[in-house]
């Protein structure tokens, strides 16, 4: 089996390909001034680069888990989550509150997908 990584650092790799799989690692707003929604958008566009780089894209995301500073942001990363999506293909997915590296940060995202 094949492991192809891409924009890697000493300590891991942005996306991972391996047996016709692509991992992403999770996923962070870089503007924390952003509301849930906003910051979700932006992690999403961010995943879309990432897929790309491995040669597939959102309609072939299979699972993700979601990361929430506090859960009842909940409404407001599954309406950034409803447009990026567009009313196609949703995977399995878990969504759960977690201490993040900076409180300002109020979602992380990491996705599974298919070539």
């Amino acid at each position: 089996m094949t492991v192809t990584r891409y924009e890697t650092s000493p300590v891991y790799s942005k996306v991972t390909e391996a047996n016709g799989f692509v991992f992403t690692a999770g996923v962070i707003p870089a503007d924390l001034s952003k509301d849930v929604e906003g910051q979700t958008a932006e992690v999403l566009t961010e995943i879309d680069r990432l897929l790309a780089l491995a040669g597939t894209d959102k309609s072939k995301v299979v699972q993700a888990t979601v990361w929430l500073n506090d859960i009842r942001h909940r409404d407001g990363m599954n309406k950034a989550w409803g447009v990026w999506l567009d009313g196609k293909g949703a995977p399995a997915r878990a969504c759960v509150e977690a201490k993040v590296i900076d409180p300002r940060m109020l979602v992380e995202i990491s996705v599974v997908a298919v070539k």
